[in-house]
């Protein structure tokens, strides 16, 4: 499962989708705006707000942040042109930019910083994503009008990179009372983009901010390029694809994974493939309800899996087999867990007649106490329909099945299949998610982090595994932390809390005279430098 629709969509670097992103190739057309559709549209545009991928992409070029990172993971001055960490993390000081507007007239300064990252953690704003990345966020004061404290309750050595997401980005602090209670139909910041309009199950339209001059550092201005961008939300696959390939529409994302050879054949469009940053796709077991709350039975499932085939079958070479609960593009990556569990059906029956699943039913499930082994799998349509997860699926049932596993595959709407993840009700969800930071690993398997307001879908209780995440993110040591999440990722595949399963890829495909289209760290398609080739 998860709460941001486009759950692939994650990336480590920033990608060119052409050769060139400059005036080579052809003439830019100054009066033509660009079209991208999108195969899920987010129930709310406001990054504070929302967690959906959808969201950031949209609004990373209405909202500004207070750094950037680079594809490296270094931090460069973008509204704040320095900054002081002080030695126990516990203390980021901003030094801000002079002469930033936002799109409502109202310098941003110190107060604006502040007013902003006080809503993220006010109950009343609901926040679930922004409120996990600001960590122990406890205050900020304003020191003057460009000098701004925040103040965190404990060390937080990730909080650089949160600040550099939209999902921090600063807002108005003006538009907090003039649009209260619509706040998701009207961002309003300082970017290159302003928001023009939402067309609730059509489209969001932007317009190019014609006094933007403060872009991040080594971007010159940053200034949009495209005088209009309209982002239209068409979640059948095959009318996405048609709408790129008629040219009704400049660029589609994701690209369905089974139109990836088509969409490669045509002269006329570009696609490019980058593996995440981030978690894993993954099949996340619920330890803390029978029958996976038995390790044995835990490990059982997980090795009836040969996740190899499962993956190649599927999805061809576009996607490839995870090991780890983290991506290999991330950092702090363990190269150890690769190779370090297999398809072992000799072994899973063992462990099953250990853990006491003895008897065989007239379909062939295993049975204990006359009940069946049966794990509840529920989902929304939406997400079998993504990159192919039905079809993967139905693979992982039959896998199960030869173990004497029983998988069973509800289909909810969003709020029931919400309602079950909140209330702990289900055995396996499946999810992946995207961040530049692994500090993912803490909001993953942290427990304090249980659904809705984190991600630990495997309702993880470890006091070891608190330590790992919590000790990860409190110092300034690489070595502490790349043991720490090391450590972490292990115990997951050891316990067989995960099953990772493939590593998420950012699909993206455009017509050939689109230039200068790039993606941020986190993924999402950056467009004030893209055009269009006359």
């Amino acid at each position: 499962m998860s709460y941001r629709p486009v759950l692939a969509a994650m990336l480590t670097a920033m990608v060119l989708l052409t050769a060139a992103c400059s005036g080579s190739g052809g003439t830019a057309s100054g009066d033509r705006g660009l079209t991208f559709a999108l195969d899920t549209e987010p129930s709310c545009l406001d990054p504070q707000v929302s967690m959906a991928d959808a969201t950031a992409l949209i609004t990373r070029g209405v909202v500004d942040s207070l750094v950037s990172q680079d594809r490296k993971g270094l931090f460069h001055p973008w509204l704040a042109t320095r900054w002081e960490t002080s030695s126990d993390l516990r203390t980021y000081t901003f030094h801000l930019r002079a002469g930033v507007t936002f799109h409502d007239g109202t310098p941003l300064d110190a107060t604006a910083v502040k007013a902003s990252f006080d809503r993220i953690v006010a109950p009343a704003t609901k926040s679930l994503y922004a409120r996990s990345l600001i960590g122990p966020y406890r205050d900020s004061t304003v020191l003057d009008a460009r000098t701004v404290r925040v103040r965190l309750s404990r060390p937080f050595q990730p909080f650089l990179q949160a600040v550099s997401t939209a999902y921090l980005g600063i807002q108005s602090p003006k538009a907090f009372t003039t649009y209260a209670g619509s706040l998701c139909d009207h961002v309003v910041g300082s970017g290159p983009y302003v928001f023009d309009k939402h067309v609730h199950q059509q489209q969001v339209t932007l317009h190019a901010n014609p006094k933007y001059a403060w872009g991040p550092e080594g971007d010159a201005t940053g200034k949009a390029r495209i005088p209009t961008l309209t982002f239209r939300f068409l979640p059948e696959a095959a009318t996405r694809v048609g709408a790129l390939r008629s040219g009704q529409v400049d660029g589609i994302s994701p690209v369905p994974t089974p139109d990836v050879p088509a969409v490669t054949a045509d002269s006329s469009l570009t696609l490019v493939r980058t593996e995440a940053q981030g978690a894993s796709y993954g099949l996340y077991l619920n330890t803390a309800r029978a029958p996976f709350d038995d390790r044995r039975v835990r490990q059982a499932f997980q090795r009836s899996l040969d996740v190899d085939t499962l993956v190649r079958s599927v999805y061809g070479g576009t996607f490839t087999r995870a090991w780890s609960i983290l991506t290999p593009t991330s950092r702090n990556y363990d190269a150890k867990t690769r190779g370090s569990w297999s398809y072992d059906l000799a072994a899973a029956d063992r462990l099953l007649d250990q853990a006491g699943w003895t008897g065989r039913d007239s379909a062939g499930y295993r049975t204990k106490d006359g009940r069946r082994l049966r794990v509840v799998w529920p989902a929304t349509q939406a997400q079998l329909d993504a990159q192919q997860r039905g079809v993967l699926g139905q693979g992982i049932q039959a896998a199960a099945k030869k173990a004497g596993i029983e998988v069973v595959r509800p289909v909810l709407q969003n709020g029931p299949l919400y309602e079950a993840a909140a209330k702990g009700t289900y055995d396996i969800l499946d999810q992946s998610w995207g961040r530049a930071d692994p500090d993912i690993l803490r909001t993953f398997l942290d427990s304090k982090s249980l659904p809705m307001t984190g991600q630990n879908m495997s309702r993880v209780q470890d006091p070891r595994v608190d330590r790992w995440v919590d000790g990860a993110v409190t110092t300034a040591d690489e070595r502490e932390r790349d043991k720490d999440y090391a450590q972490a990722q292990r115990w997951v595949i050891q316990q067989a809390t995960v099953v990772p399963v493939f590593v998420p890829a950012y699909l993206v495909a455009t017509r050939k005279n689109v230039r200068g289209l790039t993606a941020d760290p986190a993924g999402f398609p950056r467009f004030e430098h893209a055009w269009i080739a006359g």
